[in-house]
């Protein structure tokens, strides 16, 4: 979707709001499509004494795959973003604006890039996930697989065999 600002540029205490529902459904995270659902937009951009905001809110819902087991995770969230919008830097790039080319804001690659890097990388389906065992697979939150884990190192089978014979 692409708002024109133009009029935003040229009158202060103008305001246009928007609503959206993006679909980020191709959008492919850690092998997985976790966008199943549009994600809702509801913002406005606006000129306060002469500085254009963009501020608005996602409401969306994602699955990932949960970082110790693999099952599905289902996750609501609601992200709040505000940007200043800008035609041009005077200085250096800065990232705390967004230049725009023209007049218009796109606002599904703005949206897209901001709930992107605001997801977390790691997903629990719990907080007290107990994963996978690392010897069969089996998930260890369903049944106790039963596999022995301590194993000594081999390196350290001579100290063993001391205790051994005491």
């Amino acid at each position: 979707m692409f708002i024109d600002v133009k009029q935003l540029f040229e009158a202060e205490g103008q305001v246009i709001p928007f609503t959206h529902d993006l679909d980020m459904s191709s959008v492919e995270l850690w092998g997985t499509a976790p966008f199943d659902r549009p994600i809702h937009l509801v913002g406005k951009i606006y000129n306060r004494a002469g500085i254009v905001c963009c501020e608005y809110e996602a409401q969306m819902d994602y699955n990932l795959m949960c970082g110790r087991c693999l099952e599905r995770v289902r996750r609501a969230e609601n992200y709040r973003f505000e940007h200043v919008l800008v035609r041009e830097l005077n200085e250096e790039d800065n990232g705390d604006f967004i230049v725009l080319s023209g007049n218009l804001l796109d606002l599904d690659d703005l949206a897209t890039s901001d709930i992107l890097l605001e997801l977390p990388s790691v997903v629990y389906c719990r907080e007290d996930c107990k994963g996978l065992c690392p010897k069969c697979g089996t998930n260890l939150n369903e049944k106790d697989c039963g596999c022995v884990l301590k194993q000594p190192d081999p390196r350290l089978a001579i100290l063993s065999e001391f205790f051994k014979e005491s």
